[in-house]
Order: structure tokens, then C-alpha cells, then sequence
């Protein structure tokens, strides 16, 4: 049998980046719900939207590592498990609450009520916490792992499978939300990595649409 080790070692630099998005939208997302007025039943479908996109987002995203990242590191990299089994144990708390927001953004999307809009932002307070200290020792403990366990193209497929889960009616503008606080050559690293007829459409429509979204979304 072939040693493929010697192929072993990728970037997982983009994965930061991810996490870097991850982390401004559910910042975010609390001062966003608690700045929506009390009846504005718009501006409050407006935040909803947006907030169960993030969460849909942050549940493929958390799959995607799941099947695609740890069941490698578990088998490759065995002083690794334990690290990974305390990821897996995190991101089944995440889960727990991410499950709850459609339940709490719904009758606030209704009625804007001032109830239900705080029981919203202290939800995503708490997600917001969770999340910031799961994705600080994620990079800390799996990431260098995955760098010298998984080969380029391994690690290729889970910014490949990452880009499939977006929706398509979507694809454009939450392109803007990734490449938002990135460096300019941050940005042209990572758009190596979506397909060319995307990069274009990104240019030509996907920039305008998102800046007229993050525009309407200063306004709440």
C-alpha cells in the first residue's frame, strides 16, 4: 500500500475566516433585535430573517466540520480525540440553543412585541458567549491538527461542501458577508475558491445587493 502521508498539510486559514463571520453576525444580532421599535412587525421580519439565515448557516457549517474534519482527526491524529470529543460535545450545546431561536424569532416577528424581543436578544446573547469560546479553542486545538492530518484537497472539500450548503437564491450577497472584514488579499485567496461564473455574478450583481442590505440593516 502507498504512504500517503508525504501529501498530508493544508491551509485552514479560510476556516478562520468562516469563524470570523460567525462571530460578527451573532455579535451582532442582539443590538440588532433590541434596536427594532416595539410594533415595527417590518423591521422585525427584516432582523428575523437574517438571524434564522445565520443559524441555518452555523448549523450546515457545524456539520459540514463534524463529517468532513473530525471523523478524520479521531482516526489519523488519536492524541487528538479527546480535543475533538469535547468539539463534538460543544457543538451539541450550540445546537441546543440554535434550536431554540426559531421558536422565540416567530412570535416576535409577529407582533414586535417588547416580550418577546428581549427573550430573542438573551438568547442570542447566550449563543454569542458559547460560540465565541467554541471557536477560540477550535482553532487553538483542531485546526493546527487538521493542518498536518488532512491533504489540500480533504480540506478543499469542506470549503467546497461549506459553499454547497449556502442557498443559491443567496449565494451573492452572503458572499458579502464573508469577504466583509477581510484583507484584500484575504479576499482574492478566498475567491480562488468559488467557481468563476460566481466570482463574476459576485461583481456584477452580488456586491451591489449586499451593500443594499447591510445599508437597510443600519437603518433597524
Amino acid at each position: 500500500m502507498t504512504d500517503t502521508t508525504q501529501s498530508y498539510g493544508c491551509n485552514t486559514d479560510d476556516m478562520k475566516m468562516i469563524h470570523g463571520v460567525f462571530r460578527r453576525e451573532f455579535k451582532l444580532a442582539p443590538p440588532m433585535v433590541r434596536a427594532v421599535d416595539v410594533g415595527d412587525t417590518a423591521k422585525a421580519g427584516r432582523v428575523t430573517a437574517h438571524v434564522l439565515e445565520i443559524v441555518d448557516m452555523l448549523h450546515h457549517h457545524h456539520h459540514g466540520e463534524e463529517e468532513l474534519v473530525f471523523d478524520k482527526l479521531e482516526v489519523r491524529a488519536p492524541a487528538c480525540a479527546i480535543h475533538v470529543g469535547i468539539m463534538r460535545q460543544q457543538h451539541q450545546q450550540v445546537s441546543a440553543l440554535l434550536d431554540q431561536v426559531a421558536g422565540l424569532a416567530t412570535p416576535w416577528d409577529a407582533d414586535a412585541s417588547a416580550e418577546h424581543r428581549e427573550a430573542l436578544a438573551v438568547l442570542l446573547d447566550e449563543i454569542s458567549s458559547t460560540l465565541d469560546a467554541h471557536l477560540g479553542q477550535e482553532e487553538d486545538e483542531i485546526l493546527p491538527v487538521a493542518e498536518t492530518s488532512m491533504t489540500a484537497a480533504e480540506w478543499n472539500a469542506v470549503g467546497e461542501a461549506g459553499m454547497a450548503s449556502l442557498s443559491k437564491s443567496r449565494l451573492l450577497v452572503q458572499l458579502g458577508y464573508i469577504l466583509e472584514d477581510q484583507t484584500p488579499e484575504e479576499r482574492k485567496q478566498f475567491m480562488t475558491r468559488v467557481p468563476p461564473p460566481a466570482r463574476v455574478l459576485y461583481k456584477l450583481i452580488g456586491r451591489g445587493k449586499y451593500k443594499k442590505e447591510i445599508a437597510d440593516r443600519a437603518s433597524v
